[in-house]
């Protein structure tokens, strides 16, 4: 257990470095030409900490997060996680990253079997990955862990409500007891009550197990509620990588700008969301 315990040099827990990564033009007049989807991209995120990455549609987010999830292979620059490097590879020689780095998807229901129960669903990638525990003992406390009452053990997805369906596909990621949880748009498409209810299960899972969190956004809103970090991505680079609060309230850059002026529009709903009961 000593050599998956150990950080990179620097002690980060995930290092992105200098990420680089090219996609074909089709088209007969435009053979060979390629455009560059990230550029020279570098970061690090630490034991425990809470980093936002925010950027509009087609900035880059989605391959960054699938370099990082190992699906994509980078064209140039690397990633490392506790002091070793990755790369899509075999299933079985990337099972210890797969517990170490789990994903929560924007859409539950792309990610939650409709034919599983809840239980079943939560129990799934502890037997796929292979975790030595009480498997059931597991499910009931990652249940716990999200909110949700052991009653919900016997239903299926569509049976649940969206906040419930999303809260379930977090406690299927932390049930392998990861140090790092990828979430992209988590609050996407819930209402408020819902969006309560997830914020304040990713806040505990941050502060109080000491999980740390990449939340993928391009709502400033959901970002400067969840963390202490702000990344901003634009046209493939990094344009801004500052303690939230700072960037909030200096932006540096015209996008940043825009992002904020987006955000502001939520800010009343963000205000009210604080008082909703759970």
């Amino acid at each position: 257990m000593q050599s998956i315990d150990r950080f990179n040099e620097d002690g980060s827990l995930l290092s992105v470095t200098g990420l680089n990564k090219f996609a074909g033009i089709a088209g007969f007049w435009r053979r060979g030409t390629r455009r560059q989807i990230l550029k020279n991209v570098s970061f690090q995120l630490f034991p425990g900490e809470c980093i936002g990455l925010a950027g509009v549609s087609g900035a880059g987010k989605t391959t960054l997060l699938n370099l990082i999830l190992a699906l994509e292979s980078a064209d140039a620059g690397g990633i490392s996680c506790l002091g070793k490097p990755i790369a899509p590879a075999s299933v079985s020689s990337l099972r210890w990253y797969r517990r170490t780095v789990q994903y929560v998807p924007q859409d539950p229901a792309s990610s939650l079997d409709p034919r599983m129960s809840v239980r079943d669903l939560v129990r799934e990638p502890l037997a796929r990955l292979r975790v030595d525990c009480n498997h059931d003992r597991r499910v009931e406390e990652s249940l716990e862990q999200v909110g949700l009452e052991s009653r919900l053990l016997t239903r299926r997805p569509g049976q649940l409500s969206g906040g419930q369906a999303q809260r379930v596909a977090i406690a299927r990621a932390i049930a392998v007891r990861p140090k790092l949880l990828l979430a992209d748009e988590p609050l996407s498409g819930l209402d408020l009550p819902a969006q309560t209810r997830v914020t304040r299960v990713l806040e505990s899972l941050n502060q109080s197990a000491g999980i740390g969190l990449l939340i993928i956004s391009h709502d400033l809103s959901v970002i400067s509620r969840l963390c202490q970090r702000t990344i901003i991505l634009d046209n493939g680079a990094i344009i801004e990588d500052r303690p939230t609060l700072e960037l909030f309230r200096a932006p540096v850059h015209a996008r940043t700008e825009a992002l904020l002026q987006a955000a502001m529009t939520l800010s009343i709903r963000g205000s009210t969301r604080d008082r909703v009961s759970p």
